[in-house]
Formats: C-alpha cells, structure tokens, sequence
C-alpha cells in the first residue's frame, strides 16, 4: 500500500493523464525466473521505464531502469518465490508519466520436460523474432545486420517445423515464413545451384565469407537442403500454400549440383567453388567431421548425384577416419583423438537419424554418444583447471570466447570456454548428461547464461565472462535436437523423404542389431522422461516394433502395472497412485523375446 500511495502522489505532481497506462503483453513466470513485456502505445514521452517489485505486494522496491520495454527478472535463490510488479513510464527528466496495473508472479517446480520446453520456446525466438525482416533467412548472429547464413536457415527452418509442433507458432504462420524464405532462395545468388556461405538477407547477393570464398559453400547449402527437405515433409497438406512449399523444395534440391563440386569427377566432393577464384580454396570433404549429410544428400540426389562410391573413397578416405581408441572408459570409432569439436555430433544428425543403423565403420548413433561423454569426461578430468568444469558443467565446441572465436575441443583447444550448444544438442545422445548440464547452466549460471533468446553462446569461468551473443548456428541445433529427444520431429521427417533410404542402401547402411545402451538394455525404444516423476511415455521408433504385452516391474520382479490392449507407438504410463520410488523395469513381451528398459521415478 505504501509503495501505491507513492506513486500516486508521484503522479499527481507529474499531472498523470489517467489515460496514459503501461500494458503487460507478457508476464510469464517459470521456476527461478519471471519475464515481462510491456508497450506504452497510448503513452506520449515515454522514454524510460523503472521496474518495480516487491515479494508482500506492499512494500515496493526499483530494481531495473530500461530503455527497452522487455525485462528477465531472476530470483536470488533457488527458493520458490511470490513476486510482485509494476511498471513506470518515466519521461526524459526522470518523471513518472504512466503506471501499469500490479502482475503477481509466482515461481513454480519445472519437470525436465517443461525446463526443455521453455528453453526451446526461448531458443525459438532467434529464429522467428530476429530472423531477416526482407528474406526471412536467419542472421548468422544477433548482430550481423544484414549477413545471413544458409547453413544457420537450415536449422532454423527446422526450428520453425518445432515451433508449429509446440505451439509456439500456428501452422499458417510457420507456412508464411517458410514462403518468404523458399521466394527469396529461389532468386538469390547460387552457384551451380550452390548457395553462399553468407548472404544479403535484402538482396540475395552473396557476401564473402573470406578472400577466396565468394561462391558456392557446398557444406552450408547441405545443411539448408537437409532443414528444407524435413520441411517438404512436415507440410503435407494439399492446399495450394504446401503444395508450393513442396514444390520449390524440391527444385531448389534439384537444382544443386553436387556432381560439379566433384571438381571434375575427382572421387571425393569439394566444399567450395567460386567464379573469380575456382577451386583455389581447395578443400576436398574428407572425415571425420560436420560434413557427412553433404555425402548422403549428394548421392541421394535424382538430378546430380554422385556415385555411392564417394562415401567410401572420399569422405571415409582418410587414413585418421576410424579411430578405434578409448578415453574416459568410451570408445570413439571414428573421428579425431577425444571426437573434436562435439559440433560435429550434431550438424549432420539435425535431421538424418542415426538410429538402429551402421555403415561398415561404426553406428554414428553410438559414436555421436561416446563422443559426447567423451567431451564429458575431458570436463570432468580438466588437465588445466578451468573454472566451473564439473560433472554437470561441460561441453566444448566451437563458440565465441573472450578474444573472439574458436572450435573448442578437448586438447590444447579448451581454453576454459563452455558453449551450452556441446551439451545441450547431445540430449537425445546423453539425456542423463545433457538435462544435469541444462539444469546447471539455467539454476547455477542463468542469471547472466540466460536471455531473451535462450542460453547466450558461451561463458568462461577462468574471465568470468559470459557472451551477449547468439549465433544461428549453435542456437538452431539446442532447439531442434531438444525435440528429436522429446517426440524425434525431425529425424520422422527428414527420413520420410524418398531419397533417402536408397542413399542409405547404396552407401551400405545396414539395420544394427547389436546396437544396445549402455546398460545392456536393447534400443528401438525408449522411455521419455527418464528420470521420470508420477507419468513416463514409452515410445517406439517405429509401428512395426510393438510388442504384445508390457509389464512394468520393481527390482524384485513385483508386477506394478501392465499393458496388453491399445499398445501403439506412444504410451502413456501413470506412476503416480502407487508412491513408488526407486529403479523399475519396463519388460516388453515379443512372441521371441523380451526387451527391457530401467527407469528411475522419484
């Protein structure tokens, strides 16, 4: 009451229209969190605006003056606080000028699956909020201007397919924004069908990405086809709107040339190519790194495909692309010493599915997850004693630091930098792993991690230092490998593409039956959320996979629950009326087996 009679007073002096009022238009409150978002479009002179909070909704306290009309508000502890709010409208001398009505905001427990939810609806925004007013293509960062990258609109793209999926968007929204971007492509700058590295989100005219780099960039435009071709898919609907997404997708991947960046049917595909300078960048597409979706994409095109021979002689050509070594208890089968950068865990498997299958080098699947925990463990093991590296606290990959920009990996590569993208992009790898990282980068470093577009880039212990920056790249594989954990959107719609598994045939993908967790448990389903509180979904991969019968057991081998009739691809469990706590089985009852998964409830 004290804090309204001041500002009333404050307005009779100031002569307050009682017209004049700041609106919320949003005040959303999370665990640890509350956001706020206002306008003053019937206030005359606003030109800064005080927040005001109290926790009694008496006693008010200033804890932030702006000039912005948007506000993230952390709590100081990890108690569950009340809060309460309002905004003053100041004018130029510091004058209050307009009053919002008082918001309550009450702090509440987040599952793991409402913390990933709230971090890919954060996550969503780079892409849909800053995306390039003119193309709708995605900035390469928060602050290139006009600069668009084509391998970050790829993933945003995806983005997109997730932010319809979630709800974050409508469908006719997401279709309108896929137009403007598939229109600007079809008339930007491309180079035998190859886009640019970077772009002119206005014009479309290529913008060097080096001194020899002015053309075609064939590992970008592999991760745009790789986000279009998921969204060929994702809109299926026969309204003249979808059928034109499908349409100019499928001309635009046509289009592209793969067999011209063999540079004269050399056996293995070069990633640049430009008309001033030819082929003078001169790098040919050998592994292990980002690159593998440029292969498969390559000779699965029905217009410029390379022979399946590439794969082998080319991109696995390398004498260092099968590894074979064990680092913190974990084999890497392919790539460089400790796996590299954990980027390239991520790029190529946005939408290609790794999952239940193998080429005669390794199960990528388990390779992007030894990787990962690889990457985990160099953390753990911290050689040069980083700051804030814990067994919850990890993830290298490239990123920007506190003197510019660097693929961080472990080796002389960790100068102490952390990127939320390395651990969070491995969640459906390492979801134990990945969700204690997302908890300790949101409840332990959020205050400063954490911003209107999600986890800012990357943060260093040793500085004390924490990026303002987003960069396309590394916030687009958090949001959409975040959701091929929680429902596999993307990897479903990528595959479906009819290109695709004859790639997959020729190259010599075969289905994997060995492939097991961890554990010992068999793969091809899985139970999300695990940990799980009350409920838990057993999900299959795929309708064929069904079993007959489920039997859900605690370590003794005392039935808890069964399912028998209406077993389909999702299922849901509920938990919550038997008060148990503790590891329990999920047994599924094949006419020839039994395949068993281990659940923690709590």
């Amino acid at each position: 009451m004290i804090g309204r009679v001041l500002v009333f007073i404050l307005m009779l002096i100031t002569n307050i229209s009682q017209a004049q009022k700041v609106n919320f238009t949003k005040a959303d409150t999370y665990q640890r969190h509350t956001e706020l978002v206002w306008d003053v479009k019937d206030v005359n002179g606003a030109e800064y605006f005080r927040i005001m909070r109290s926790t009694d909704n008496l006693a008010f306290t200033a804890v932030k003056t702006l000039t912005t009309k948007q506000y993230m508000d952390f709590s100081s502890s990890n108690k569950l606080d009340t809060s309460y709010y309002f905004i003053q409208a100041l004018n130029g001398l510091n004058q209050v000028i307009a009053v919002s009505d008082t918001i309550k905001a009450a702090e509440y427990v987040m599952s793991d699956d409402q913390l990933m939810d709230m971090v890919q609806k954060y996550t969503f925004r780079y892409f849909w909020d800053e995306g390039h007013p003119t193309s709708g293509m995605a900035r390469e960062r928060n602050k290139s201007g006009d600069i668009v990258t084509t391998g970050g609109t790829g993933f945003g793209i995806m983005g997109i397919l997730v932010g319809i999926e979630n709800g974050y968007i409508s469908r006719s929204e997401g279709v309108s924004r896929i137009i403007r971007i598939i229109s600007f492509l079809q008339f930007a700058d491309r180079f035998h069908g190859v886009f640019p590295h970077w772009m002119n989100g206005k014009t479309g005219k290529v913008v060097p990405f080096s001194q020899y780099d002015n053309g075609g960039d064939l590992v970008e435009t592999a991760f745009l086809m790789q986000g279009l071709l998921a969204a060929r898919q994702f809109f299926d609907r026969e309204d003249g709107s979808e059928k034109a997404i499908r349409q100019i997708i499928t001309k635009l991947y046509e289009d592209v040339e793969w067999d011209f960046y063999s540079k004269n049917n050399s056996g293995v595909l070069y990633w640049h190519w430009s008309p001033n300078f030819a082929w003078q960048m001169n790098f040919p597409l050998r592994g292990y790194n980002e690159a593998l979706i440029v292969y498969l994409l390559a000779i699965a095109s029905p217009t410029h495909a390379v022979p399946a021979t590439y794969y082998h002689g080319g991109w696995a050509s390398s004498s260092s692309y099968k590894n074979g070594n064990t680092w913190f208890s974990h084999k890497l089968f392919v790539g460089p010493a400790y796996g590299g950068p954990l980027f390239f865990a991520h790029y190529s498997f946005l939408g290609f599915d790794p999952r239940g299958i193998r080429d005669k080098y390794t199960n990528y699947f388990d390779n992007n997850r030894n990787h990962s925990l690889i990457n985990r463990g160099w953390c753990i093991y911290n050689p040069y004693k980083h700051k804030k590296y814990s067994a919850s606290c990890w993830g290298l990959t490239a990123s920007d630091n506190p003197t510019g920009y660097l693929a961080h990996e472990p080796g002389t590569r960790d100068n102490g930098t952390i990127a939320p993208t390395a651990a969070l992009s491995s969640m459906p790898y390492t979801p134990v792993e990945s969700m204690a990282a997302l908890r300790c980068f949101y409840f332990d470093e959020g205050e400063r991690l954490f911003g209107p577009s999600g986890f800012y880039d990357a943060f260093n212990g040793n500085q004390n230092w924490v990026a303002d920056s987003y960069l396309a790249i590394d916030q687009g594989p958090i949001l959409v490998m975040l959701q091929n954990h929680r429902t596999g959107l993307l990897w479903k719609m990528f595959m479906k593409n009819p290109e695709i598994q004859p790639a997959l045939d020729a190259i010599g993908f075969v289905k994997d039956l060995s492939a097991t967790d961890d554990d010992g448990y068999s793969r091809g389903v899985r139970v999300y959320p695990n940990p799980a509180s009350g409920s838990f979904d057993i999900i299959f991969d795929q309708d064929d996979q069904l079993p007959h019968h489920i039997e859900i057991t605690d370590i003794n081998g005392h039935v808890l629950s069964k399912l028998i009739n209406g077993i389909g691809q999702i299922n849901r469990v509920e938990m919550a009326g038997l008060s148990y706590t503790g590891i329990i089985f999920v047994k599924l009852m094949y006419k020839n087996q039994m395949i068993v998964k281990k659940v923690m409830l709590y």
